[in-house]
């Protein structure tokens, strides 16, 4: 199935793709902006009525004017821009186009090629989204409240694709095989596996850089409680006043950990023109009200305990060399160090992202500058981690590297071998009278034994290192008895004959006399031969063998004997 071909729907018709993406994107925007225009209409009753413009066309322009805000699209009021928006607000439109990037695959089919199958599902579900937000960007508009149409246009489609994207990834990872939990891990799946390995080592460290952030700002809002309620005590918003309150805070609650990301980096934010709040010092004029604020530091030297996030960046550097390292397709030897470095020069553009996302004019004036800089953040997030990156990529690689290899299983021995046949073969016979059928001589066995299966053993593995056995032991000879006997060493073939040991502790006899010529007495003793020409010479020097006597011939030569009723007849030969 190529990307361009869909599943049919069941009255037989095909959807175009682009078609499948305008209904999402109808669907996306029809449920959120339901959604806010009902805060926003809580909220109506609640404050003022001129606070929102008067009438319902006020309360729609507002609720409208929010959902642009929640694509992260700025506001131009009379007193400048407001830019600083909560990042939390891009929960409720993301969510909504991650289900429908999941519905479109679904509805459309899975595509052919993967990856720019995702890829066009996002386009076509962004498109429209995207025409449609600067739409309503151009109707919301007022004289007192406007968003510019560009700004509408290219956070829908930037929220959109992304969004989209992951929802389409998960879906169609699920349809090919077992499924994820994240469009993140769905998405990793899809790509290749060299920018897969970079993008698991920038997650990684981005995630160690906003835990630290999370954890510098938790621990400053439980330390300054009593300033928060002070401040909450000056607004008295009432109960509906204080939920939309609580609303907003934890709307914001993303861009104070990306500010105490920014603080654990080195270079801090800034609450106005002329104020910071870095590890190097803390300077501050007035700050708004907001509870949330109230949990700055006091103007002065930093906070000790606040130092120890400056190790955030070299341990966020160190994950991230790992895992860049361990994702790696292959070995990388020499240049592990540059891929960690290249981990963590993309840590410090996502930080500089998330840094201009977090950050913003609140008007003009001296509250034009707040937040941190994306590019004193990047550039110190890609220096520091960046370099541990690359020194524990570099290390991780060597360590790898020294790894032995694993050695092959030991192969089963034979016995093991013919104990697993045995066992094999009884289960089968035992089977076979379980069903029914009787076995060899009609004649059926006992539970069978579950059978052992040897291990599969590779061509190449080595041969089995032979197992000795233990010597038995020794037994000492039980006291009162003979010793054991002891055998002599038999002697080698063709070897030269030892002379004989006496016996019973004889003395050996005197060496017979040399025989003389003249001396008949003695006979004349034989020659020593090799065992080679022994047999030969002996059996030439042995003599003829004597004749043995002969009775001499009888009177009757022929002679009959009766033998158990069996008549013989016996004649003796002369000869």
């Amino acid at each position: 199935m190529t990307d361009r071909q869909h599943r049919p729907e069941p009255d037989g018709t095909s959807r175009p793709l682009y078609v499948t993406g305008l209904v999402g994107a109808l669907w996306c925007i029809g449920i959120g902006l339901a959604v806010l225009t009902t805060v926003t209409l809580i909220g109506w009753i609640a404050a003022p009525r001129t606070t929102m413009g008067p009438g319902l066309p006020g309360v729609f322009r507002t609720a409208v004017n929010l959902w642009l805000v929640s694509h992260h699209a700025g506001i131009s009021v009379p007193q400048g821009r407001i830019g600083l928006l909560p990042l939390g607000t891009l929960v409720l439109p993301g969510a909504l186009l991650y289900r429908s990037g999941a519905w479109m695959i679904r509805a459309a089919g899975v595509p052919g090629r993967p990856r720019t199958g995702v890829l066009h599902v996002a386009v076509a579900l962004a498109a429209p989204y995207a025409v449609l937000a600067g739409l309503l960007a151009l109707a919301a508009a007022s004289s007192s409240v406007s968003t510019p149409a560009w700004e509408a246009l290219l956070g829908a489609f930037i929220v959109a694709v992304v969004s989209g994207g992951l929802g389409a990834a998960r879906a169609l990872v699920a349809a090919r095989g077992p499924g994820v939990r994240s469009g993140l891990g769905a998405l990793l799946k899809l790509l290749p596996e060299r920018p897969r390995s970079l993008v698991i080592g920038v997650s990684g460290a981005t995630a160690v850089l906003l835990a630290s952030g999370a954890i510098l700002v938790g621990a400053s809002l439980a330390m300054h409680v009593p300033e928060s309620t002070e401040v909450y005590d000056t607004l008295a918003p009432g109960i509906v006043g204080g939920i939309l309150l609580l609303v907003v805070e934890v709307a914001f609650l993303p861009n104070a950990v990306i500010w105490g990301m920014a603080y654990a980096i080195g270079p801090g934010f800034s609450i106005g023109a002329g104020t910071g709040v870095s590890p190097s010092g803390i300077f501050l004029d007035s700050v708004p009200a907001f509870p949330p604020l109230a949990a700055l530091p006091e103007a002065g030297p930093a906070p000790l305990i606040s130092l120890l996030a400056l190790a955030a960046p070299f341990v966020a550097g160190a994950v991230g060399g790992v895992l860049t390292v361990r994702a790696m397709p292959s070995a990388t030897s020499e240049a592990a160090p540059l891929w960690g470095f290249v981990c963590g020069a993309l840590t410090g553009v996502v930080a500089a992202f998330l840094s201009a996302l977090a950050g913003g004019p609140l008007g003009g004036g001296r509250m034009a500058t707040v937040g941190p800089s994306p590019w004193q953040v990047g550039m110190m997030a890609a220096l520091e981690v960046g370099i541990s990156a690359a020194i524990v990529a570099w290390l991780a690689d060597r360590r790898a590297a020294r790894r032995p290899a694993e050695p092959y299983p030991e192969p089963p021995s034979r016995r093991d071998t013919r104990k697993a046949a045995k066992a094999a073969k009884e289960g089968k016979e035992a089977k076979n009278v379980k069903e029914g059928k009787a076995g060899k001589g009609g004649k059926s066995r006992k539970t069978p034994v579950a059978p052992v299966l040897a291990a599969p053993v590779p061509e190449d593995a080595p041969a089995p290192e032979r197992r000795e056995r233990p010597a038995p032991p020794v037994r000492k000879p039980a006291p009162y008895t003979a010793d054991p006997l002891e055998f002599e060493e038999a002697e080698p073939i063709l070897a030269p004959r030892k002379a004989a040991r006496p016996r019973g502790g004889r003395t050996p006899a005197p060496p017979r006399p040399e025989p003389t010529e003249d001396d008949p007495s003695h006979p004349e003793p034989e020659p020593e031969w090799t065992a080679e020409e022994e047999p030969i010479e002996r059996a030439v020097r042995e003599p003829e063998p004597r004749p043995r006597d002969v009775p001499s011939p009888r009177d009757d030569p022929e002679r009959i004997e009766n033998r158990g009723g069996a008549i013989y007849v016996l004649r003796e030969d002369q000869d």
